[in-house]
């Protein structure tokens, strides 16, 4: 006995193209794809990190000073932490009551072959003015010896005088 299939329902066939035409491929939809979650790369994120801590500090440098903390660092004054017993490297040779301005004068040690000055004194909280008088260092040298002024002191502020003789 043979079975007959009855042919598919006009709701469920799919429409037929007309007679010499392709037919046409059914409508599939397709969810678009999805977009990757958008990752920062660690290079990113550390020099975000970075940046941070940067302005940070920039901002904290302008509030606390630390410009000028690097800028002391940078042109240290050597002869700040000078005192009675230590030498100064040689100083430009001054005539008389001639002042000059002397920049890298540092300490070193007294056997050394560059101590020309040996400290036999130090005033500190001085001004410049108090620097510059004549009996500055007077209790400093003994009678009848050569004496020389250093002093280092910001204008309009207070600092520190070194009284020296040639080093024998």
């Amino acid at each position: 006995m043979s079975e007959q299939v009855a042919p598919p329902s006009a709701s469920d066939a799919a429409p037929q193209p007309p007679v010499g035409e392709t037919p046409a491929q059914p409508a599939v939809e397709t969810p678009p794809p999805a977009e990757p979650e958008a990752k920062k790369s660690g290079g990113k994120k550390a020099l975000g990190i970075i940046g941070a801590i940067v302005v940070f500090l920039v901002i904290a440098g302008l509030k606390f000073g630390l410009a000028s903390a690097v800028g002391n660092f940078l042109n240290k004054d050597e002869t700040a932490d000078a005192k009675a017993g230590d030498c100064i490297a040689e100083l430009p040779e001054i005539k008389g009551d001639k002042e000059e301005k002397v920049d890298g004068a540092k300490v070193v040690e007294c056997t050394s072959t560059d101590a020309a000055y040996s400290v036999v004194g130090r005033i500190d909280g001085q001004t410049e003015t108090q620097a510059k008088a004549d009996t500055t260092c007077n209790e400093f040298f003994k009678e009848d010896q050569e004496g020389y002024v250093f002093y280092s002191i910001e204008s309009g502020k207070k600092g520190y005088v070194l009284c020296l003789t040639k080093k024998a």
